[in-house]
């Protein structure tokens, strides 16, 4: 398995717990990320839940419980009605290593908007409690990955297979070792790594509000017995095979292949809330921003103690990634941000392949919500109410950034530094 499937299964799982690196450490932080059922990481949460207010290492550790008990809820959802992953890239946050259902409940389409909602409303309550943390906190916390966990199956247990460690396992398919033999996974988590938790809070806050502003039902009338073959969807009896012919890739077996392209040709999405399309844009606006916050305190640390996420001035391969991070990289990634912040606010377009003289204009796709046809988007006329002309991103543009992390290296470096 590659580098790039690592950091997917890393940057998915959004790997931030802590714990107990001293007598300054809440104590209700080391009950919350070693608990061994639900019932006693709630208690702890809701400890330094209330301490958080006048406590920053309290607001810090909450924060992420936040986060990890919004995974939990999708995660939850997902096995409550049978989800069975395609194991496809295509589709990486369908990839959730959730356990196998024998008795799954149905499933209705406002059902699945339920889930999408308490995901995503749990990540913003994680982002505001991260960022109420004082930029100057003095921020110093220890964590074992194979220590914290989530309840993937709802049996309110904890379980060592449910550990953040087997999960980014499972998720890499074997390239992040775990058990006896296996490298530490222990790091310890400071200030700027809280910047990046919540700015990967605001990423996911973004996909999950650009689905919850369109009317998706015959996308999930018509395709999704493809992740949901026993919930009783409309089109499971005739269109589900017997569970010897289904496969677990999405292209090992021509019904998943059709129920695929199925998913892409109804992706013809009427908007129905489109305040939260206009928010989608802002939250990706605010993690550009955090990211930033992330490295400027990162280039002002002056240990090298156990590092998630290390600067050039700190030497030393990530145990986790095996990669380092140098000054071009860094500076690099702050261009990145840079682009990226110009196409969301207008000032660059967009290129369109078949387009010349004129480019997509993102801020007013966002603002300006229409119906979003993903096939239409990538043949031209989908996107024809936003072009203008104006400066237009060049492939250059994008190459020169991308030489700096070694060419097909941009995407793991990308999943890392968020």
């Amino acid at each position: 398995m590659t580098r790039v499937a690592s950091l997917l299964a890393s940057a998915f799982m959004v790997l931030l717990p802590l714990s107990s690196a001293g007598a300054a450490m809440p104590e209700a932080a080391t009950a919350l990320f070693e608990a061994k059922t639900v019932a006693a990481r709630d208690s702890a949460l809701a400890t330094l839940e209330t301490a958080a207010p006048q406590d920053p290492a309290a607001a810090y550790a909450a924060g992420a419980g936040e986060f990890f008990t919004a995974l939990e809820l999708l995660a939850g959802g997902l096995h409550r009605h049978g989800f069975e992953s395609p194991q496809s890239f295509m589709l990486p946050l369908m990839q959730l290593p959730v356990p196998a259902n024998p008795d799954p409940e149905p499933l209705t389409y406002e059902q699945f908007r339920a889930i999408l909602v308490a995901f995503r409303d749990r990540l913003e309550k994680s982002a505001a409690t991260l960022g109420s943390v004082p930029a100057d906190a003095d921020i110093g916390m220890v964590i074992d990955l194979t220590h914290v966990g989530i309840d993937l199956n709802e049996d309110g247990a904890i379980a060592p297979d449910e550990s953040m460690a087997a999960i980014m396992a499972a998720l890499s398919r074997g390239s992040v070792a775990v058990g006896a033999d296996a490298p530490a996974l222990t790091f310890r988590f400071d200030r700027a790594d809280g910047y990046w938790l919540q700015g990967y809070a605001e990423f996911l806050m973004a996909q999950a509000d650009f689905w919850l502003a369109h009317d998706f039902r015959s996308t999930f009338d018509g395709s999704f017995h493809m992740l949901f073959p026993r919930a009783k969807l409309p089109l499971q009896d005739i269109l589900v095979p017997p569970p010897s012919e289904m496969g677990s890739n999405i292209f090992s077996s021509e019904w998943r292949i059709a129920d695929f392209i199925s998913m892409v040709h109804m992706i013809n999405w009427p908007v129905v809330e489109p305040e939260r399309r206009k928010a989608a844009r802002r939250e990706l606006l605010e993690m550009i921003r955090l990211s930033r916050e992330d490295w400027k305190a990162i280039r002002a640390e002056t240990d090298n103690d156990r590092e998630w996420l290390p600067g050039p001035q700190q030497k030393g391969e990530n145990p986790l990634t095996g990669l380092e991070v140098g000054e071009a990289q860094v500076q690099a990634w702050l261009a990145t941000l840079a682009m990226a912040e110009d196409l969301l606010e207008g000032r660059v377009l967009l290129p369109h392949f078949r387009i010349t003289g004129k480019g997509i204009n993102m801020k007013r796709f966002f603002d300006e919500p229409k119906p979003f046809d993903l096939v239409l988007s990538i043949t031209g006329p989908g996107i024809a109410p936003y072009l203008e002309s104006g400066r237009i991103l060049t492939s250059e543009d994008f190459d020169q950034i991308q030489r700096e992390f070694g060419g097909g290296g941009f995407l793991t470096f990308a999943l890392w530094f968020n």
